[in-house]
């Protein structure tokens, strides 16, 4: 089991699904944990109070991660409620679907703000706080490397730059011994993609184990990449898919 005893996270997007997942594993493991949240207040809510219900100190911040401001505010909240910052995690995300031909200029530009220049800004904002032992994590899609049907495009583009700041990054704080990496969901049994749905089979079918993965399976390699066990890991994109992309 990691431990991450006296480490602080801030997960962005934590209010649900893999985020609230990863916040409630990271505290599991002993963090202190902020998350990010937009409209769902009261889930944002409940997540703090399993947070606290596992002995560990939580915070929710209303964050638009679209809004560089407030990501910025939300990395300084974080800091000054819960004293430091030791693990941040870029989840928060947009699912845009359609022909690209029919992506107007503000659907472009919001989806870019919240998978690409949040998880910028958010590291940028992180970088000062970040000790010898820091963590950068983002999470994007088994998409951004294998696009299997249409309609995914813009998805599938602003989820793949997540890759390359990550391998930037790793370059840039490496030397101050800051891992970044990225992992890369592919479909998650959560509410918004549900196992059961019409459909499901679909995406069942082209992996390798036959099975959508749980939140839980993703959260536990964020997890590892944040301990002391992960502190060699960097730079890397990391595959969660149950075999979609073999």
């Amino acid at each position: 089991m990691t431990d991450l005893t006296g480490r602080v996270a801030l997960v962005t997007g934590g209010s649900r699904g893999i985020g609230a997942a990863i916040a409630l594993r990271l505290a599991r493991d002993g963090a202190d944990v902020a998350l990010t949240y937009l409209t769902a207040q009261e889930r944002a809510t409940a997540v703090v109070r399993d947070i606290e219900a596992l002995g560990r100190r939580g915070l929710a911040v209303r964050a638009d991660s679209a809004d560089s401001a407030a990501v910025t505010a939300a990395v300084d909240h974080t800091v000054e409620r819960l004293g430091r910052l030791d693990i941040l995690v870029n989840n928060a995300g947009v699912f845009p679907f359609g022909p690209f031909e029919k992506v107007d200029a503000d659907e472009l530009d919001h989806t870019i703000a919240v998978h690409v220049r949040s998880a910028f800004v958010a590291a940028q904002a992180a970088s000062p706080h970040l000790g010898p032992g820091g963590r950068i994590i983002s999470i994007g899609s088994n998409l951004a490397e294998h696009v299997g049907r249409p309609g995914i495009t813009l998805y599938a583009m602003t989820k793949s730059a997540l890759t390359g700041l990550t391998r930037g990054l790793a370059r840039e704080l490496g030397p101050r011994g800051i891992t970044v990496n990225v992992v890369h969901p592919g479909s998650t049994d959560t509410d918004m993609n549900p196992a059961g749905a019409p459909g499901a089979d679909v995406q069942r079918a082209v992996t390798a184990l036959g099975r959508f993965q749980s939140a839980d399976d993703v959260a536990a390699t964020v997890s590892h990449l944040a301990g002391e066990d992960g502190r060699t890991i960097t730079g890397a994109a990391l595959l969660v898919d149950s075999g979609a992309n073999a």
